[in-house]
């Protein structure tokens, strides 16, 4: 038997609905958990109960210990009733569960148990695993008389009431659990004592049969498995600045939104206070200064200006901003200050009613700010003025980006440090060209120290921290080499391209003969594929004489280089995975073509159900969230200390091509200096990726993501997170033709870079990108970069690789299924079947011009059908699809480790590396093979709906030209092209080559 045991300790409740005569209620909790239920003690006419009782589960199956659910009802006891009326529900899903030692306590908000029922306030839990073996699991004994265990009073009803009855006792919060619902998890503080190990309630333990298990039915749609509901995209329909959510469509209500273009998120009002400057503070210290700061007060909540040292007209032109539901005063008190080393000393306060200030419109001009005396503690006018401007807004301010929030008050002094690295910004990566540097050859390559010995020469080519050389030469003055590099470099051209000529004089010796530099920004730019110009270059003796101008314009004899550089604008730097890339566009802007749409993505909400930081005593994170599309990052406001943050910012982008991903991304702010949880990382929650082409036309998308990582110990669900995202296209004609043009630039098919080259190539391009973001302020951390952009995903995974196989033996499972169906007709196991395939075999051989007009209208009429099974919202990472679920700690271990590896001696080290590198090459062909067979599936699943119904028409036309033309000439047109001359041939694919590349794959859905 095992000794896992599930611990539940329930601590107190708060805001609990009051159910009898008393106002008030009598409250116990029941826990239900593999077929055990137990009963905490009631609580007499108390809504606001505190147990600090602890029962143990005993664990049966420990391996589908994440697919169980832990059930707290709470119930209030009557006396004079057998009933015991329902207050609330709390489900806590198996995935959930951590170690004892990781375990905090939660407040979880109270559910319904449907429609009608009514329930409010929270319940505090702090549910763990434990396998001590000294802890003895709670027994279940019979309840006793008092409290009385509610029994149904049998009533006469009809035959088909009763039945209602049973199948309505059978799954009642089953068949709720199939809604979506939107969770909220608030964080407790700890009881001070310790828990006694004796039983508490053990008079009302009782022991229940095993709960109805859930059944799913799955239709006969494209998607082979359900996710766990804990694992699900959950639809919602939230109240938006624009109206409610209904269906993907918005219902507007009567009010018109204040809130301007920011319709897909929450209307949040805030209190905006802007504290411009001030001028004539009187002298507070003894030597006769003033270090003024100003302190902005609504009851609890205060915001704290910056210090000026000795400085009687200080200006600040600090923004504050206060969530208006979150007030709890009507009084807007600033304070001015003077910074001491033991007590801030007071020079004077302005006081505002909050019912007189003012609501402007975002369209308004910005408030303009007034000078307002301020008045001692008598309330007495002082002669000395500070200039503020105090207004009621919303997000959609101009002021908005630039205000520090009440959620993200960290301490007294809110230093201009802390406050720019917990603001929402906007970040422009940087254009990254591929540079192209030809090394031709040299002349009078000459040794100074020893002239009568002929160098063996090479190059050496330097760009930032890219670095290649040519192979060595043969012995002469003029050696020739005719090798071609590749760098990755960005706008704006800061670096040079350092070029060296050495000589290799021995196997360890190398010695330079010259050296010449050649800024970028002289560097030539091209589109095409035209020849390039080569030019010669003087080598000088050192960097220095290389960079001086006047020098180098003097002829002289000296050693020679000859090469050819360009930058080429016609390429796409990819510096990440083409099967989520975000951005498809050349590098050169004159190529770029017109959008076809914009994305908006409004940011609403989040849940974190780990905490990451300790702060007064208490779990708690600091969450922001960061999305990218293209060439543009955003993130999000850090909101502090909560476990549910409310951001509700609205993005936009313009959208270039369809076959693009949109990718969200969770993490927790470990870089400013309040709480004790520092760990010097940004520590990531969870990610979300969204492919354009699968969201409808127009269609509002408002779902509640899961927040998933793998991590060594296995999968875990860290959190929720709650978008609203709509699509608007903007040229349907531009949008359709995207789909028959080639994925990636010209330039990858006319002159292709190999596979070796484009991985080194990402790599770089990355480096850089993370080197640029990370300039910005606040940065842009390189784990969040690296978190985004999946800069991992190439390594070797024992996980990866059965995934991509069981995907490769999906995509092949129709055809093994084709071929059984076969040998079922040939063994005449159904005979009726074997005549009809008898028959149409025989009008296809006598009509041969059927087969291919039969086959399109099929592929078409199944192409419709399928329109019925079309996902309602875009897909999300699949936990089964990746192998998430069934994955061991080993392959985890591997999955993890380093590269190169540490986990074995050398010998074994440089095996495991070898295989490392072998293994994920075969993952990745593996993956390519299993990508194409899912793009033949998406073909009429409906995925890609805009691809489904071009494919669905175009094989309508194609059946109609068909029939009507005789099949012996479609067959002669179709041979003929296909051996057509090379001269008819294009360089860059077809039209169906392109249309195909551009389906959706799984890839997406990878982890």
């Amino acid at each position: 038997m095992s000794n896992i045991k599930l611990g539940v300790e329930v601590t107190s409740a708060h805001g609990l609905f009051h159910r009898d005569k008393q106002n008030s209620c009598s409250p116990f909790v029941e826990l239900k958990f593999d077929s055990q239920i137990f009963r905490t003690t009631t609580k007499p006419n108390d809504s606001n109960p505190v147990w600090n009782e602890c029962f143990y589960f005993v664990v049966s199956d420990p391996s589908a210990l994440s697919n169980r659910t832990l059930e707290a009802h709470v119930y209030s006891y009557q006396n004079e009733s057998e009933a015991k009326p329902f207050l609330g529900k709390v489900r806590v899903n198996g995935t959930s569960f951590v170690p004892r030692s990781e375990a905090a306590p939660f407040n979880y908000p109270l559910e319904k148990r449907s429609v009608f029922s009514r329930a409010r306030g929270e319940l505090g839990l702090r549910v763990f695993i434990t396998d001590d073996p000294s802890i003895t699991p709670s027994v279940p004994t019979p309840v006793q008389e008092s409290p009385r265990v509610y029994t149904p009073s049998p009533r006469k009803e009809p035959v088909k009431s009763i039945i209602t009855a049973i199948a309505n006792i059978a799954s009642p919060d089953e068949r709720t659990e199939l809604k979506p619902k939107t969770r909220t998890f608030y964080n407790a503080t700890p009881s001070v004592s310790q828990v006694p190990t004796t039983n508490f309630g053990v008079h009302e333990m009782r022991a229940a049969p095993m709960p109805p298990r859930v059944v799913q039915f799955n239709g006969p749609g494209p998607s082979s498995h359900q996710l766990p509901p804990d694992f699900s995209v959950k639809e919602t329909s939230p109240v938006l600045g624009g109206g409610q959510v209904i269906g993907g469509r918005v219902v507007r209500g009567s009010k018109r939104p204040a809130s301007g273009t920011y319709d897909l998120v929450e209307e949040m009002k805030f209190l905006f206070v802007r504290v411009v400057k001030a001028r004539d503070l009187p002298t507070r210290d003894l030597t006769g200064s003033l270090d003024p700061y100003v302190e902005v007060k609504i009851g609890n909540f205060k915001g704290v200006t910056t210090h000026f040292v000795k400085h009687s007209d200080p200006e600040w032109n600090q923004v504050f901003a206060f969530a208006r539901d979150n007030l709890q005063s009507s009084v807007l008190e600033i304070v001015v200050k003077d910074k001491d080393v033991l007590l801030d000393d007071y020079v004077g306060t302005v006081r505002f009613d909050l019912h007189e200030v003012r609501f402007r419109a975002p369209l308004d001009s910005p408030l303009a700010p007034e000078w307002y005396r301020l008045e001692n503690k008598k309330r007495e006018k002082k002669d000395c003025e500070i200039m503020l401007a105090v207004w009621e807004g919303t997000q959609a301010d101009e002021a908005f980006g630039d205000a520090i929030f009440s959620d993200s008050l960290t301490s007294s002094d809110s230093s201009d440090i802390i406050s720019a690295n917990l603001r929402s910004k906007v970040y422009h990566s940087p254009r990254l060209w591929y540079l192209r540097v030809k090394i031709i050859e040299a002349q009078d390559v000459i040794i100074v120290g020893d002239k009568s010995r002929l160098p063996e020469a090479f190059v050496r080519i330097k760009v930032g921290n890219q670095m290649f050389k040519t192979n060595v030469s043969q012995r002469t003055i003029h050696p020739k080499w005719g090798q071609e590099f590749m760098f990755v470099v960005a706008e704006p051209f800061e670096d040079s391209m350092v070029i060296s000529v050495e000589d290799h004089s021995a196997p360890n010796k190398d010695e330079p003969v010259g050296k010449a530099v050649i800024p970028l920004s002289a560097v030539t730019k091209r589109m095409d594929d035209k020849v390039f110009r080569p030019q010669w270059v003087h080598l000088e003796d050192s960097i220095a004489d290389a960079m001086d101008a006047e020098k180098a314009k003097k002829v002289k004899f000296a050693t020679r280089l000859h090469l050819a550089a360009v930058l080429d604008g016609g390429y796409h730097v990819l510096d990440e995975s083409t099967y989520y890339s975000s951005d498809l566009r050349p590098t050169a802007k004159p190529l770029w073509k017109s959008e076809i749409g914009v994305l908006e993505l409004g940011i609403l909400n989040a849940n974190v159900f780990h905490t990451t930081k300790n702060r007064d005593g208490k779990g708690t994170s600091d969450t922001y969230v960061v999305a990218k599309y293209g060439q543009k990052w955003v993130r999000s406001r850090t909101v502090i200390s909560s476990l549910s943050p409310k951001y509700n910012e609205q993005y936009t982008w313009e959208v270039f091509d369809p076959a693009t991903v949109l990718t969200i991304c969770v993490f927790d702010n470990a870089h400013f200096t309040a709480g004790n949880g520092n760990s010097g990382r940004d520590q990531a929650i969870g990610k979300v990726r969204i492919r354009i082409s699968t969201l409808q036309t127009g269609r509002v998308y408002t779902h509640t993501y899961p927040l998933l990582v793998l991590q060594p110990s296995g999968l875990k669900k860290r959190g929720e997170i709650h978008l609203a995202m709509r699509f608007t296209c903007t040229s349907l004609s531009g949008m359709m033709m995207k789909y028959t043009k080639p994925l990636l630039p010209k330039m990858h098919y006319i002159h292709a870079i190999p596979v070796n080259q484009q991985d080194f190539l990402r790599g770089q391009a990355l480096h850089i990108v993370v080197a640029r973001l990370g300039r910005s302020e606040p940065p842009l951390r390189r784990e969040v970069v690296e978190y985004m952009t999946d800069s991992k995903s190439h390594l070797f995974s024992m996980r990866r690789s059965k995934a991509n196989f069981y995907r490769f033996t999906t995509v092949f499972s129709g055809v093994v299924s084709v071929w059984k169906w076969m040998e079922h007709v040939c063994t005449w196991k159904t005979p009726v079947t074997t005549g009809l395939v008898h028959v149409l075999y025989t009008m296809l051989v006598m009509f041969p011009e059927m087969i291919l007009p039969t086959v399109f209208l099929y592929m078409a009429v199944i192409g419709l059908w399928n329109y019925r099974f079309k996902p309602r919202f875009p897909p999300h990472m699949d936990t089964k699809l990746s192998f998430a679920e069934s994955v061991n700690p080993d392959e985890l271990d591997e999955e993890f480790d380093m590269f190169p590896t540490v986990r074995a001696p050398d010998v074994v080290k440089m095996r495991y590396d070898r295989l490392r590198i072998v293994a994920g090459k075969i993952q990745k062909v593996v993956g390519e093979i299993a990508a194409q067979g899912e793009r033949v599936q998406a073909l009429l699943s409906w995925r890609d709906p805009r691809a489904t119904a071009i494919f669905v028409t175009f094989c309508f036309i194609i059946a109609m030209a068909l029939y009507i033309t005789p099949f012996k000439l479609v067959a002669l047109l179709s041979g003929y092209h296909f051996m057509r001359h090379p001269k008819l041939r294009h360089r860059i694919p077809s039209v169906p080559f392109n249309f195909f590349r551009r389906l959706p794959s799984m890839d997406d859905s990878m982890l």
